[in-house]
């Protein structure tokens, strides 16, 4: 297992808040990741929270933007918050798109050339990063929860649905739920899994057509905004509330009169995704 390299760390909450990098056997690169460690670790090992962000973000984005760190603190969670694709990975055009490539990794395992080499996100952060915190941090390797927003609800999902028996509770915020059917998860699939390759490998990371296949055990809850700009064209909820009903998903897919895509949308209802958390975890 790769050495940590600390960047930063800061006193937040009674706790600590920090942020790390390590060479990641998957990507074959330096990968980036940051935790906060609550103060009821002290006493032994707690829950973990992984979260997955979206297009354009990185490391550093859920944990200083979405309020989430004074109740994580009271709730005794550990919130890992990874990148959300290799970097420097020097493949060819991983710099010329915002929605492919540096900071687009859209959390599947490429299959297709160039990707192929480094964009290993599904197993990154199904497997390896979980490992890797297991191993360093005082986190319990029974107690894990997986949510995201956007690309990152997308691939927080497709992990529960995947492996719902290394994670114990998921939720989402505006998920990107039927990737096969729109612009950016056609873009990246093609990209990443070939124009070409087989219609299993793509419905694999598609949270709307696994559900209508599987279920995951515990109950799911998605938050969606009805300002947001990308509602009918790449985000599709509807689809993820049929395959519920068709696959007998306990879901609770809440729609909100307002609010975009935003941060500011996340910080109105990151409280209840972490008690929901809390809950299935404790």
């Amino acid at each position: 297992m790769s050495e940590i390299a600390t960047r930063a760390r800061h006193r937040c909450f009674g706790g600590s808040l920090s942020f790390h990098t390590h060479r990641s056997g998957e990507t074959g690169t330096d990968m980036r990741f940051g935790v906060f460690t609550p103060p009821q670790a002290d006493r032994g090992p707690v829950p973990a929270l992984f979260y997955l962000a979206g297009l354009e973000c990185n490391e550093e984005t859920f944990l200083i933007k979405a309020g989430a760190i004074r109740l994580a603190a009271e709730l005794g969670l550990m919130l890992v918050a990874p990148d959300t694709s290799p970097r420097g990975a020097a493949i060819p055009g991983e710099e010329d798109d915002w929605d492919l490539g540096t900071g687009a990794g859209f959390y599947v395992d490429a299959t297709a050339a160039p990707w192929n080499k480094a964009y290993r996100m599904y197993s990154y952060v199904s497997r390896e990063l979980p490992a890797l915190i297991e191993a360093n941090f005082p986190a319990l390797g029974d107690r894990r929860g997986i949510f995201g927003h956007s690309m990152g609800g997308h691939g927080a999902l497709v992990v529960a649905l995947r492996q719902p028996e290394r994670w114990q509770s998921v939720s989402a915020f505006a998920p990107i739920s039927n990737p096969v059917a729109v612009p950016w998860g056609l873009k990246a699939f093609s990209s990443y899994l070939g124009p070409d390759s087989s219609p299993s490998l793509w419905a694999a990371y598609d949270a709307s057509l696994l559900m209508a296949q599987r279920r995951h055990p515990g109950p799911i809850l998605v938050d969606q905004g009805l300002a947001d700009k990308f509602l009918e064209t790449q985000l599709l909820p509807e689809t993820l509330e049929a395959a519920a009903k068709a696959g007998g998903q306990d879901l609770t897919l809440r729609r909100h009169e307002g609010y975009d895509h935003s941060y500011w949308f996340i910080q109105s209802f990151v409280a209840d995704h972490l008690r929901w958390h809390a809950r299935a975890l404790a």
